[in-house]
């Protein structure tokens, strides 16, 4: 084939724009790949994603504990998605009518350019979700989000370093605020983050000596009257007495209305200093929503029909957190489909599917689902599990909660490597070393080059 001819065939390549590498982005591309001769030319599949790898957060909890290494939690996109091209960018605007995305990437502010535009011929939406902040004073100086793999490690870097400053104070008031831990929020990413670091931390206290575990506060609060929803009322009420058995505080029909000054103010009158207050208290939809002039539907995600198309749009696609997608199997009409991870990668199977159907001018699927249940950690060797209608407690839902995740863990490479970590966990002790100077890894170099500022400065 000649380079003009070559161009021409690449020219007419259809090019599939996946933004976002979550859930939905990477598990699209993932099957498009498997589905479409990329190699041939049938299409190319562009991956955009501000993050070189995809997250698994029902793993952020055991990460934050000590259980798995935070490199075993993300998937590195360059090494599942071999045949798309990976995009380190952020995209800021979507002109569909012109199928084209303007992206921001590492290089752009070095480059001294505006975003560059990456052309398009599918669409698949896809950024998923940001923790819904609340206006709160003080949540955005004090709190602590819990939703990325960064967010975790610093997490559990905070609470070994809050147990070091009660350790080496004789304050009563500093001590008090060291060992308060208010977690808001009581889904599956608060209650098992809060689970998993209790646990840790009560562990950890066998090394300190002036520390004991009732001397530690654990607070989780909730605005509704239940915790766990997604796993029904009757294991949910057995999740809050297994919590209140282990001396954790649980605050239904509570919120949070300051944490300012080192104190979180609730709405039942209480005040608790405390120097950790962890915010999980929901998600909304990314902002990059707003901005496509794509059509909203319920809470801001993109409307979509059955087929995962963004409804009324050709050649555009959703699915997971950023989608309004109906739910065909429920009892009720008009029912949309739980944003979470279940779904997320049922629906990237349909999505990649229906994309090959349309380039091949086959017909559509509908998404439909079968539910499988929901499973909770609740620490080590404890959970809660609703699987076909059954339900499991103790050690066997916590074994259920770990098989479950593990099987939907992507890659055998990373199945492996978290299997041989837990294996190893439970033959050695844990690791309680915090690494705190890991999010300013330049402190210490700042600090010494500061006090040698009266020195001559080095040649270039």
């Amino acid at each position: 084939m000649t380079t003009e001819s070559a161009a021409l065939a690449k020219a007419s390549t259809p090019r599939i724009l996946v933004v976002g590498g979550g859930y939905v982005g990477m598990y699209t591309a993932l099957q498009l790949q498997r589905k479409l001769r990329l190699d041939r030319g049938e299409a190319e599949v562009v991956v955009v994603e501000p993050q070189p790898y995809m997250t698994y957060q029902p793993f952020l909890p055991e990460a934050a504990a000590g259980s798995i290494s935070p490199r075993h939690v993300v998937v590195p996109l360059r090494r599942v998605l071999d045949r798309c091209r990976i995009v380190v960018g952020e995209v800021r605007a979507i002109d569909h009518d012109k199928r084209v995305a303007e992206v921001v990437t590492p290089a752009t502010e070095e480059e001294g350019g505006g975003a560059t535009e990456i052309r398009y011929d599918q669409l698949v939406l896809a950024p998923g979700s940001v923790s819904r902040i609340l206006p709160v004073p003080g949540l955005a100086e004090h709190g602590i989000g819990f939703k990325t793999v960064e967010e975790a490690i610093g997490l559990r870097n905070h609470v070994l370093e809050q147990l070091d400053i009660a350790s080496s104070t004789r304050d009563a008031d500093v001590r008090e605020a060291a060992l308060t831990f208010v977690f808001v929020g009581g889904g599956y990413a608060g209650v098992e983050a809060l689970g998993e670091l209790e646990n840790m931390a009560r562990y950890a206290l066998r090394y300190y000596h002036n520390v004991r575990p009732e001397d530690m506060k654990w607070v989780l609060v909730e605005a509704t009257g239940r915790i766990l929803p997604e796993v029904g009322e009757q294991l949910g009420r057995y999740a809050v007495r297994e919590l209140r058995g282990r001396n954790i505080d649980i605050r239904l029909d509570t919120r949070l209305e300051s944490c300012e000054h080192r104190v979180a103010a609730l709405s039942d009158g209480s005040r608790l200093p405390t120097r950790t207050v962890v915010w999980t208290a929901g998600v909304k939809p990314a902002p990059l929503l707003a901005a496509t002039g794509l059509p909203l539907g319920a809470r801001g995600r993109l409307a979509a029909d059955a087929t995962l198309r963004i409804t009324g749009v050709p050649d555009a696609w959703t699915a997971g957190d950023a989608a309004a997608v109906p739910d065909l199997t429920a009892d009720t009409p008009g029912t949309l489909c739980a944003p979470n991870a279940q779904h997320a990668v049922r629906q990237a199977k349909v999505l990649a599917g229906n994309i090959a159907h349309q380039l091949r001018g086959e017909p559509l699927t509908e998404y439909r689902h079968t539910y499988a249940g929901s499973v909770a950690s609740l620490g080590l060797h404890e959970g809660v599990a609703l699987l076909y209608g059954r339900r499991l407690t103790g050690y066997p839902a916590w074994l259920v909660h770990r098989v479950y995740h593990l099987s939907r863990m992507p890659t055998v490479n990373r199945k492996s490597k978290v299997l041989a970590e837990w294996i190893l966990s439970g033959l050695f002790k844990r690791e309680i070393v915090s690494l705190g100077s890991l999010e300013h890894p330049r402190a210490e170099f700042e600090q010494a080059a500061g006090a040698d500022g009266d020195t001559d400065p080095p040649r270039r």
